[in-house]
């Protein structure tokens, strides 16, 4: 590295001081008795020294002089790769799922909350992952379908007194009708106009739940909602008995049931005809429409199967909280889902559940850290998307493009 590189990468660490310095004591300076300055610099010289210790562990590195500690950790880095690699996935995924049954046992309520909100964001980031990750459809209304699962298990079993395992497959049923509704006048639109229409609708469903007083009831959300219940064999009687799901634990395996479920139909339409069909309109729409390819067809069931696994999660939503109301179904929802998609890798099943991980559990383990866990935060995910722009785990392209075959 030049003596001129060095500068600029100093001068830039500089800058970036200066600027987290002009954010961070608006925030902890500016308090009603009057402004403070000694709590804020004192967090920013913190700040200041780990940042220059970084830039001057990575100028060393890259003046060759950290290779004989390089090396050592490169090699034991190829050796688990190289086990990874060679261990069969059934054994990874059955111990993955082992972890995941076990863990109300060994956890208490704060953790059961936690995993129980990071099932279902799963659950959203692997539907919208059907439109945005294969199709290339971009939607900022996603969380509507959510919602209409939400309501519609919420509306039949007060009303109706549906049960859940009813009431779920009709919620996806009408989530997926809505997904028609928004997908038919967007297929010709592309780009900011497909965004400006997905937003739009977002909107509308937001405040038809809002304003319907009738059916909705409005801001005062539906109340009463019955949580899911099982049938229980007594082998006292010998008879079955209605067992309901009142456990916050209990109700985790419900949404790992539904989550386990999502990731297998979303895996298999992944490697299905539809899903290269899928991938080659997000790839050229216009060459995929030549070839044969249905877009109509194939850009309408994208909509409409990715909001399925929204109303799954939505009447999960609405049978867990026992109320539901418009103030839930917000835009912010939507762009949170698209970002675990997008950080976690588009396309990519393992991204997807690594980007829900990074943006609902990650912040919950900085919590201890009040105000500065959303520095961490932030910062955590600025240098993930610079370091992997494509992404924690980017999907893999199938196959290999002609100037790849060198």
């Amino acid at each position: 590295m030049t003596i001129q590189e060095s500068k600029k990468l100093w001068i830039a660490l500089a800058v970036g001081l200066l600027w987290f310095l002009a954010l961070l004591w608006p925030l902890l300076g500016i308090k009603p008795e009057g402004l403070e300055f000694a709590k804020t610099f004192d967090i920013f010289l913190k700040f200041a020294v780990a940042g220059i210790c970084i830039m001057a562990v990575y100028q060393i590195q890259q003046a060759g002089k950290l290779d004989s500690v390089g090396t050592p950790i490169r090699s034991v880095a190829e050796y688990i790769q190289t086990i990874y690699a060679k261990t069969p996935t059934w054994i990874m995924l059955g111990a993955l799922l082992t972890a995941a049954i076990i863990f109300p046992l060994v956890t208490g309520r704060y953790a059961h909350d936690v995993a129980s909100s990071v099932l279902v964001y799963i659950c959203l980031g692997l539907g919208l992952n059907i439109v945005v990750g294969l199709a290339g459809l971009l939607d900022l209304g996603y969380i509507a379908f959510y919602g209409v699962g939400a309501y519609t298990y919420a509306l039949l079993n007060v009303n109706y007194d549906m049960p859940f395992w009813l009431c779920m497959p009709i919620a996806g049923g009408f989530a997926a009708i809505a997904g028609c509704i928004i997908g038919y006048p967007t297929l010709r639109m592309r780009g900011d106009y497909l965004a400006i229409v997905t937003l739009g609708f977002g909107e509308i469903v937001r405040l038809i739940l809002n304003n319907w007083m009738e059916l909705t009831n409005g801001p005062n959300g539906v109340l009463g909602i019955s949580k899911p219940s099982i049938w229980w064999f007594d082998f006292g009687d010998f008879t079955f008995e209605t067992l309901m799901l009142k456990k916050l634990w209990m109700l985790y395996y419900v949404i790992l049931a539904i989550a386990v479920f999502t990731i297998l139909c979303v895996y298999r339409l992944n490697y299905s005809r539809i899903g290269r069909a899928w991938e080659a309109i997000r790839e050229d729409e216009t060459a995929a429409e030549l070839m044969g390819v249905n877009t109509f067809l194939l850009k309408l069931l994208a909509y409409a199967s990715g909001a399925v696994f929204a109303g799954f999660a939505g009447a999960y939503f609405a049978a867990r909280m026992r109320f539901v109301g418009p103030e839930s179904f917000t835009f912010l929802e939507s762009a949170m889902v698209l970002a675990m998609v997008v950080l976690g890798g588009m396309g990519s099943i393992p991204g997807v559940i690594l980007g829900v991980l990074a943006l609902v559990a990650l912040p919950e383990a900085f919590r201890d850290f009040e105000l500065y866990r959303m520095f961490i935060f932030g910062g955590s995910m600025t240098l993930m998307m610079l370091i992997r722009p494509k992404g924690i785990w980017p999907a893999k392209r199938m196959g290999k493009r002609s100037e790849e075959m060198d």
